[in-house]
């Protein structure tokens, strides 16, 4: 079941949208649904290809700890 969603955006942005979706024959609507779809998935294959291609790029220590080192960046930033 479709739902409407109405969203606000830049006008700029929603023309080149609409280049884009003509572009690859499809209309904005799939390409939002499609993009809503892959960040909500959860499954990393479908991530963004942009993101895909630096994927891998940096190296971590083992024993790097993601949670601490975001706790640690959030007080630097916001006291």
């Amino acid at each position: 079941m479709n739902t409407k969603l109405t969203l606000s955006l830049k006008k700029s942005v929603i023309e080149k949208a609409k280049q884009y979706a003509k572009g690859n024959n499809q209309s904005l609507s799939q390409i939002i649904e499609s993009y809503l779809e892959k960040i909500t998935s959860g499954d990393p294959e479908l991530g963004d290809s942009e993101l895909d291609s630096i994927r891998g790029i940096i190296s971590l220590p083992d024993d790097f700890d993601l949670k601490k080192e975001s706790r640690k960046l959030r007080i630097r930033k916001h006291g």
